[in-house]
């Protein structure tokens, strides 16, 4: 984690941190980032180590108090160095950083209530844990109305963590001279819409032509352990259209994205190699104290770490496989079956994917690029 060399610009912010006067999302300020910089320094021709997990959610108080003692901290403990050892480290995080604001929906049933709304003091776990950058555009970022979002907005600036979601919400900062971009798509109201592809598309080559680097985070997909594959045709879940994942990630990485991470489904699913790009289709759940089952391939909790060159080419990669255990938090797991299953399942979704997997965690291009 360098984030005190991030020279941090949020592109749309200041429209963001204030909670809006009513439910609707503000209007999307223009994305209107300052040229890439020089790269200057000794390390600008060195590799950019990258790490993302999935789901994030470290305890809610809504409707009734299921939070941690601890703040949610000893769910990150035995992942804390792993985390900040990266030049940029991203998650999911879902439901609201709030204090007291009501929800859109309330829920009827307390025993069966999925609505997370987590104390904004609990931003400072996911600081000391190493994280640099979350996504707020998933199906749980407006449980409590774009008040909401806001208020995890304010919190993560805050703490100096950047962030993507809201419609007009981009991240962009500096990693020793190379200017990078990071924005988050959701199938959800006031997010960068997932499936308006074209839209998406006209988003990332906006940013790269100010950008050397481009990260694309999406929450899409079906949901659980039923879930694992990737298909390629548009994928619902209760009535909802979640993406045509395949042609979502190829279309952005077409438009200049370098690094597309999802998450959504719950599991783990498979890698891709597409135009010398990485794709993750989905880190599953990594730290979620309540309200979403960690049994099963919904437990693995994997960590990703990727190189990059500065030019966006993927070098190599390697899964850290951890799972979560209640209370414990995320823990290490020497049999891998994180890595396991990710490597399976990009074998049987992609052929391999273009990747060549190693016993020990690590993968890298199946064969040189071309050049």
């Amino acid at each position: 984690m360098r984030r005190l060399a991030l020279a941090l610009t949020l592109l749309a912010a200041a429209a963001g941190a204030a909670s809006p006067p009513t439910d609707a999302a503000p209007a999307a300020a223009p994305t209107t980032a300052a040229p890439p910089s020089a790269a200057t320094t000794a390390d600008a021709s060195r590799p950019l180590r990258i790490k993302a997990v999935g789901d994030l959610m470290l305890g809610t108080d809504y409707p009734t108090d299921r939070l941690p003692t601890d703040d949610g901290r000893a769910q990150l403990a035995l992942v804390r160095a792993l985390l900040s050892d990266a030049d940029l480290t991203f998650g999911n995080l879902e439901g609201a950083l709030a204090d007291g604001l009501p929800p859109v929906k309330v829920c009827q049933d307390p025993a069966a209530c999925y609505l997370f709304r987590t104390p904004t003091r609990f931003a400072a776990a996911f600081a000391d844990a190493g994280f640099d950058a979350l996504s707020l555009a998933n199906n749980h970022a407006r449980d409590f109305g774009e008040a909401g979002r806001s208020s995890s907005m304010a919190a993560l600036d805050a703490l100096g963590i950047v962030h993507s979601g809201r419609a007009g919400d981009v991240a962009s900062w500096t990693v020793d001279g190379t200017r990078i971009a990071l924005i988050a798509f959701a199938p959800n109201t006031g997010s960068h819409q997932l499936n308006d592809i074209a839209e998406a598309k006209a988003q990332v080559r906006k940013l790269r032509a100010t950008h050397e680097l481009v990260i694309v985070s999406f929450h899409g997909g079906g949901e659980g352990a039923d879930r694992s594959h990737v298909v390629k045709k548009m994928e619902r879940y209760r009535g909802e259209a979640r993406g045509d994942l395949v042609r979502f990630a190829h279309a952005v990485i077409d438009a200049g994205a370098d690094l597309v991470i999802g998450h959504g489904p719950h599991v783990p699913r498979a890698l891709e190699l597409y135009q010398g790009r990485l794709i993750a289709y989905s880190l599953g759940n990594f730290a979620t104290w309540y309200g979403i089952s960690i049994n099963g391939v919904t437990g693995l909790a994997p960590v990703l770490e990727v190189e990059l060159a500065r030019d966006g080419r993927f070098i190599s990669g390697r899964i850290h496989s951890h799972q979560q255990q209640r209370p414990e938090g995320v823990t290490p797991d020497p049999e891998q079956r994180a890595y396991a299953q990710i490597r399976k399942l990009s074998q049987q979704d992609f052929g391999g994917g273009g990747l060549a997997f190693r016993d020990d965690g690590a993968f890298h291009p199946a064969s040189a690029p071309k050049r």
